[in-house]
């Protein structure tokens, strides 16, 4: 029987997923933080965070323009970084500090080296500690006007260093002082279920890296019966967000599946140890960075040999 095949090139497997898609749901994970972070924190804390989308979204642009290339913007990926970006920072500072990260994060960790995919670490993250060293003052700054009046100007993670108790179910909901989108453990929840029904994130990361911080941090401690401290723990100093927004991170997270594990056990020890012993209390940012830069040692290390390979 005469029969015609159609042969094409690769990829012969197609999805209706996109990019654009992948981070509209990414967007739509952190709108219950921001939501919650406004509420908490008023009207400067939400044009902190459009501030830095807009800033993010020109800079993009304005960089396309100046090299001559497609323009870029209508994936989205800029919008997600400005957002975690004006998530990460503190409600009452300065709007020249979440525009100089956006700038930062987008033209010089992100299209300098080639776009979207192949940036070698997080943008968002990078700009914020590009801040944090640059902006100290502003970034460390948790007095607000309209926030919490409980504990006055100090985080949760202040307080755990400092030794003082408080209640935990504050960290949980969202009642303490810090960064605009950190402060609700729910609405941070809220959000990843809806990337993990998404298939939008891989669990193994996000999951590792709590359980691993956690185990680490009552060990380390010295206070593993003292649940209320471990969990504090968790709830605090951006864990939450940097699990499952920002180590999760497509371009600069392992794609092999033993990777992963490495990974976010990985984030999880250096998490701790640099919680408890460390004097920055943004052990969270920096140890997801360093994480990017050893990635592709992981890969390395845990890549498949291809079939009909020999060992060696």
């Amino acid at each position: 029987m005469d029969m015609k095949l159609n042969v094409q090139s690769s990829p012969h497997v197609r999805d209706s997923i996109s990019t654009r898609l992948i981070m509209l749901d990414v967007i739509i994970a952190m709108v219950p933080a921001y939501v919650w972070g406004v509420l908490k924190f008023g009207v400067h804390a939400a044009i902190v965070v459009i501030v830095a989308i807009i800033a993010a979204i020109l800079s993009e642009t304005l960089y396309n323009m100046v090299m001559r290339r497609p323009n870029t913007v209508d994936d989205l990926s800029c919008v997600v970084t400005g957002m975690i970006l004006g998530l990460n920072m503190p409600p009452e500072v300065p709007l020249f500090v979440p525009i100089v990260g956006s700038v930062f994060a987008i033209i010089i960790v992100k299209m300098i080296f080639g776009g979207l995919g192949q940036n070698f670490m997080n943008p968002a993250l990078a700009g914020r500690c590009f801040c944090l060293i640059s902006f100290a003052g502003f970034m460390n700054n948790f007095t607000s006007t309209l926030s919490v009046d409980v504990y006055s100007s100090a985080t949760p993670l202040m307080l755990l260093k400092s030794g003082v108790e408080f209640n935990v179910l504050d960290t949980i909901f969202g009642n303490t002082p810090g960064t605009i989108g950190e402060i609700s453990g729910v609405c941070l929840l809220i959000g990843a279920l809806y990337l993990a029904v998404k298939k939008v994130i891989d669990l193994r990361i996000p999951l590792l890296y709590i359980a691993t911080f956690a185990i680490c941090i009552a060990i380390l401690s010295g206070r593993a019966t003292d649940v209320n401290f471990i969990v504090a723990h968790i709830f605090s100093g951006g864990l939450i967000f940097g699990a499952f927004f920002m180590a999760t991170d497509y371009a600069t997270s392992p794609i092999t599946p033993f990777g992963k594990v490495i990974y976010g056990v990985l984030l999880g020890v250096l998490t701790s140890i640099f919680r408890l012993y460390g004097k920055s209390g943004e052990s969270v940012s920096y140890m997801i960075l360093m994480g990017n830069l050893l990635v592709p040692l992981i890969e390395s290390i845990t890549m498949p040999v291809a079939f009909g390979k020999e060992g060696k």
